[in-house]
C-alpha cells in the first residue's frame, strides 16, 4: 500500500517501492492524465459548453449516484426551465420537483431549491467562491464544493467522489472499504497530493472521466488506461478486489397498498407525501395496509363504496436500505366525485395532464398503466 507521502504537493508522483524494486514514473499522475485527457477525455458534456458555477453545481448535484448518459437530457431540460440561480429560487419546490421526476433521490433537488434560495437570500444571488460557505449550503459536501469551485473558476481543490475514489484506491493499493475511516482519510490525503497548481479544471475532469470511461468498477479497461504501468491493483492482478466493496447488509421488505381511486370521468385522486420520509413532498397515491382499510377510507374522504375494485400485479421499488413491494388496489368509481376538492394536499389529476410535481417512478408507471386502462375503455 502507498501513502500520500509518496506524492509532493505539486501533484508529482515520488519514489514507490513495489516488491521490493523502486520506481520512479517518467511523468506524474496528473501529467498522465492531462496527455490522456486531451485525447481521450469528454470535452462536448452541455454543462462543459458555458462552465458557469450555477451550471456545474447543478450538474454535479444531478450527477451524485447517477450515470451521466442518465443525466444530460434532465439537465438540459432543468436548465431550460431554471437558466439561472434567480429562476431556481423564484420557482415553487413543486415545479423543481416536477423537473426532477424520473432522476431519483428526490432530496438532492429539495436541497438544491433551498440551497438557491439560501444564496440568494444571504449571498446576494451570487454562488460563494469559498469553500467553507459553499459547504454550508444544503445538499453541498466537500467532494461537490471543490467539484463546483475546481470546474468553474479553475481553483486548487482535490475532488473525491466515487470514480476518483476507484482510480486512486487502485493506483496506490489502498484496502478497506472508501467511504469511511482510515480508506477515506488516506483517499482523500492522495487526492490533495495529486491535484495539480496548473490546469485544475482539465485534471478534476480527466480523472472522473478516467473512472467512469476506463478504470470502472466491472472489466476496467487496463490496457487504454495512462496510469496501468504502475497501477498497484494491475500489478498484482487485483482490480476486482479494488476498492473494498461496502460492508453487505440485508435490505429489508416493506410493504403497501397503493390506493388508485379513478372517478367515472377518468380521473385519479393524487396527494402530497408528508415533508419527510420516503418521496418526501412528491406527489402520489394515498396508501392502505388492508382492503377493509381501503374500504372504510373512501367511506370516510369520499362518501360511498367503489362499484368495482381490482388487484393489480404487486411493484417492487429498491431504496438504499430497504425495498418497497407495492400492492396496487384500484378503485373505481361511478360519474364524478366532488367530496374531495382541489387544492391543499390532495387533487383529482387527469391522466395525461401536466403533472403538478413530483411524481415518483412507481407512482408514475402506474398512471400510466391507468391511461392505457382508460383509452382501452372508451
Amino acid at each position: 500500500m502507498t501513502d500520500a507521502s509518496n506524492v509532493d504537493s505539486s501533484g508529482q508522483a515520488g519514489r514507490r517501492i513495489v516488491s521490493g524494486r523502486d520506481e520512479l514514473p517518467e511523468r506524474s499522475l496528473a501529467e498522465r492524465l492531462l496527455t490522456w485527457f486531451d485525447r481521450h477525455g469528454r470535452h462536448d458534456l452541455p454543462w462543459q459548453q458555458d462552465a458557469t458555477p450555477y451550471r456545474i453545481w447543478v450538474s454535479e448535484i444531478m450527477l451524485q449516484q447517477t450515470q451521466v448518459a442518465a443525466v444530460i437530457p434532465y439537465f438540459e431540460q432543468f436548465v431550460a426551465r431554471f437558466p439561472d440561480l434567480a429562476a431556481l429560487a423564484a420557482a415553487s419546490q413543486d415545479e423543481v420537483l416536477r423537473y426532477w421526476s424520473g432522476l431519483g433521490y428526490y432530496s438532492r433537488a429539495r436541497n438544491l431549491h433551498s440551497a438557491a434560495c439560501v444564496v440568494r437570500d444571504r449571498h446576494g444571488g451570487r454562488i460563494p467562491r469559498d469553500r467553507a460557505a459553499l459547504e454550508a449550503l444544503p445538499g453541498i459536501g466537500p467532494s461537490t464544493a471543490a467539484a463546483i469551485l475546481a470546474l468553474s473558476h479553475g481553483d486548487r481543490h482535490a475532488i473525491l467522489d466515487g470514480n476518483v475514489k476507484r482510480v486512486l484506491a487502485r493506483y496506490h493499493g489502498v484496502e478497506g472499504w472508501p467511504g469511511q475511516g482510515a480508506a477515506l482519510r488516506q483517499l482523500w490525503s492522495l487526492a490533495e497530493a495529486h491535484t495539480p497548481h496548473r490546469q485544475v479544471a482539465a485534471y478534476t475532469q480527466a480523472i472522473m472521466d478516467l473512472g467512469a470511461t476506463v478504470c470502472t468498477r466491472t472489466r476496467p479497461a487496463c490496457g487504454r488506461c495512462p496510469l496501468s504501468d504502475d497501477c498497484t491493483a494491475r500489478r498484482w492482478g487485483r482490480q476486482g478486489e479494488l476498492p473494498a466493496p461496502r460492508p453487505r447488509r440485508q435490505r429489508p421488505t416493506r410493504t403497501t397498498c397503493f390506493l388508485l381511486a379513478v372517478s367515472g370521468d377518468g380521473r385519479v385522486l393524487l396527494q402530497r407525501r408528508p415533508s419527510t420520509g420516503v418521496w418526501a413532498g412528491l406527489w402520489g397515491f394515498p396508501e392502505a395496509d388492508s382492503m377493509d382499510e381501503a374500504i372504510a377510507w373512501c367511506r370516510a374522504l369520499l362518501g360511498r363504496e367503489p362499484a368495482l375494485t381490482e388487484r393489480w400485479q404487486p411493484l417492487s421499488h429498491g431504496f438504499t436500505h430497504f425495498r418497497l413491494e407495492i400492492h396496487p388496489l384500484v378503485l373505481r368509481f361511478e360519474g364524478p366525485i366532488v367530496q374531495v376538492m382541489e387544492g391543499g394536499d390532495r387533487l383529482w389529476y387527469k391522466l395525461k395532464a401536466p403533472e403538478p410535481g413530483g411524481i415518483p417512478v412507481p407512482v408514475r408507471s402506474l398512471l400510466d398503466s391507468l391511461h392505457s386502462d382508460w383509452k382501452r375503455g372508451q
